[in-house]
């Protein structure tokens, strides 16, 4: 491959190289990752109480996502990203945006594996963990990118 293609290509192996050298992307991934992890809890407890409640599971879904997400958004903003603040509502819509993509995959996958025959609360935690890496990289690069 010559040209242009070959250019970018090498640009973006340079620069992927680079951010995965940096200490500091590694410790925000841990702090994102520790985040996530009580988001998944609040996720998945919300969801119990939502299901013990009646409500029928993608609708708890939805619920508990919403409930998690606004508890990552904060946390999100003051200790994992803080160096990257910008204007409150402006990161928020961007994170928003990033939620409901996330949200989208997360019930796509949720309903696949409910109707694969996966029990509705197994299938939920499994789905949670299969769109965080979309997540970090959505809010990371978008929401708090500089």
């Amino acid at each position: 491959m010559e040209g242009p293609a070959a250019e970018t290509e090498a640009w973006t192996r340079e620069r992927v190289t680079d951010a995965l050298r940096q200490r500091r992307n590694w410790e925000q991934l841990a702090k994102f990752g520790a985040v996530g992890a009580i988001g998944y809890l609040v996720n998945l407890g919300v969801y119990i109480v939502l299901r013990h409640a009646g409500i029928h599971y993608i609708p708890a879904a939805i619920g508990s996502f919403a409930v998690a997400v606004t508890n990552n958004y904060a946390w999100n903003r003051v200790w994992t990203f803080r160096r990257q603040r910008g204007h409150l509502a402006y990161q928020g819509l961007r994170f928003l945006v990033v939620s409901l993509v996330t949200l989208g995959a997360n019930v796509a996958i949720l309903y696949g594996l409910v109707h694969a025959g996966l029990g509705k609360l197994p299938a939920q935690a499994l789905a949670i963990v299969l769109v965080m890496p979309l997540n970090f990289l959505g809010n990371k690069l978008w929401s708090f990118g500089r």
